[in-house]
């Protein structure tokens, strides 16, 4: 009589539900890490209009009109190339301004808003997403608060 070879149906499953739980373990600490890669380019955005707006307003000793076409605060300027968040300046005076990155739902960053303004003071919230929190001095990039 010769010997079966191969594996048995119940080694199979074993197999299977081993890698079901490794699974459910990693997709969680990979999404949060894709997340916190896209919160990036919102910080690398503001940071460079921020310095666009100061630079017009050593030009111009105002804020204000910095969101013509083609001026730092345009949203199409500041837009531009950009995929996960959505930019836009409000409160242009002529000493303030405060420019706001919105999350794109479409792109899993649905609930993210931060802001800087003209006196560096940055901002975010965090709304709907499981685990993470806003903070009124500072730019999220962790659960919990953590900037």
């Amino acid at each position: 009589m010769s010997a079966q070879r191969g594996f048995t149906l119940l080694e199979l499953m074993i197999v299977v539900v081993v890698i079901g739980i490794l699974a459910m373990i990693a997709y969680p600490s990979y999404s949060d890490y894709v997340r916190r890669g896209k919160i990036a380019e919102a910080a690398s955005a503001l940071m460079e209009t921020r310095g666009k707006m100061e630079q017009y307003f050593l030009d111009n000793r105002t804020y204000a009109g910095a969101d013509a076409a083609g001026l730092p605060c345009n949203a199409t300027v500041m837009s531009a190339g950009k995929k996960y968040f959505g930019y836009a300046c409000s409160n242009l005076g002529a000493a303030t301004y405060t420019v706001t990155a919105t999350g794109a739902a479409g792109e899993g960053m649905g609930g993210f808003v931060y802001t800087i303004d003209q006196a560096n003071q940055r901002a975010s919230t965090v709304t709907g997403v499981s685990g993470w929190s806003g903070n009124t001095s500072c730019w999220v990039t962790k659960k919990g608060g953590v900037c």
